[in-house]
């Protein structure tokens, strides 16, 4: 007989070794954990990257660039193609109405409208985002690509922002150049290096 045959009839896991059950057990005193210490008391835990009293791994490297991940927005993302697929013509389309057809699973994050596939409904869109491809097709079709308020403010308040970038930007090259104009025309003029 092998030992594989034995594990065969009396499966391969076998009961835990119960500790505290006296010396003879093998595992009776401190049951195993030593003596004294974090590690021997109950409740103990360790976090990753827990190093004791020196200072962790982590906390030496230098910390260098940027992370965008705070500021991410994530989008529910819904394809014109699905549109088409659970509304009617005519219908309103909104993140509530995505939530009904289980489209969306909450009203939580903002709505971005992808332009996969094909739409042929005249449908009213309300999102807070909405590709190019997206918008062209669903105007196409008869329907509306409106943004909502929340969104359409944002995208105001960015517009004014480039407006006034390049206003400001504009300005500075005009300074620029009136500028080198008043030192060219303060310039001394050139002494002629022909002598009569």
């Amino acid at each position: 007989m092998m030992i594989h045959d034995i594990t065969k009839k009396v499966g391969k896991h076998k009961l835990r070794m119960r500790v505290g059950r006296g010396e003879g057990s093998g595992k009776g005193g401190t049951s195993g954990r030593g003596h004294k210490g974090a590690k021997s008391r109950a409740g103990w835990t360790s976090r990753p990257g827990y190093q004791g009293g020196s200072t962790p791994l982590l906390r030496r490297f230098p910390k260098r660039g940027f992370k965008n991940a705070p500021f991410r927005v994530d989008y529910h993302v819904v394809n014109v193609c699905d549109l088409a697929k659970h509304f009617t013509a005519g219908s309103a389309v909104d993140i509530d109405a995505l939530v009904k057809v289980g489209l969306v699973r909450d009203a939580d994050m903002p709505l971005k409208v992808l332009g996969t596939g094909d739409v042929t409904l005249k449908l009213d869109v309300t999102a807070d985002r909405f590709s190019s491809q997206a918008r062209t097709k669903i105007e196409a079709a008869g329907g509306s690509a409106t943004l909502t308020p929340k969104a359409a403010a944002a995208a105001q308040a960015e517009q004014a922002a480039a407006e006034a970038d390049a206003a400001k930007k504009a300005h500075t090259e005009k300074v620029a150049q009136s500028k080198a104009k008043d030192k060219a025309s303060k310039a001394p003029p050139k002494e002629s290096d022909s002598q009569g």
